[in-house]
């Protein structure tokens, strides 16, 4: 099973790869439209965290030769699944206008369709989600406490309030 794990760790990491892809182009497509970027500040380390949690789900699964236990890793790898699900649909319900960066254009509505018509912040519910579920398919949990904490305290702390205080901004200019 070690080795099907490594695959899933691989296959998220280019899956981010991916996602860069993506975000890159519609940063372009923002920027041309007026997009202004907030909250450049915590971008950095976010990225080192997302990049630290596939790191670390290889280190602790190899270093404490954590095993495979089949009732928490299978719930575990269909809830890693559910998240890509959930994330890629954000990522289609949004268009042009997803991005790993907060980047508002100005004049554009907020989205109130696909999973945004039932929550206000799904693309972070599916990295809470993954954030726990990745490291426990292969009983990582340290890296899924580290993480779940860590990443509490970015969204939570920082990239949230980014959000907030970019989109009252282009509403109060609007």
């Amino acid at each position: 099973m070690l080795t099907v794990y490594l695959a899933v760790v691989a296959a998220t990491a280019l899956e981010r790869l991916a996602e860069l892809v993506v975000s890159t182009r519609n940063a372009r497509w923002s920027f041309a439209r007026g997009g202004v970027e907030s909250g450049r500040g915590h971008f950095p380390p976010m990225v080192a965290l997302h990049t630290g949690l596939l790191v670390a789900c290889v280190v602790e699964v190899l270093v404490a030769d954590r095993p495979f236990t089949p009732w928490v890793g299978w719930p575990a790898l269909a809830l890693v699944v559910a998240s890509q699900a959930l994330r890629w649909w954000c990522i289609a319900t949004l268009g042009p206008r997803w991005n790993t960066r907060v980047i508002v254009v100005p004049d554009l509505p907020l989205v109130a369709r696909g999973p945004y018509r039932w929550m206000r912040h799904p693309n972070y519910v599916a990295v809470v989600v993954e954030g726990v579920a990745l490291p426990l398919v292969h009983g990582a949990w340290v890296t899924a406490v580290a993480f779940t904490v860590l990443n509490a305290v970015l969204l939570l702390g920082f990239r949230i309030p980014a959000e907030a205080r970019a989109l009252e901004a282009a509403r109060a200019a609007a």
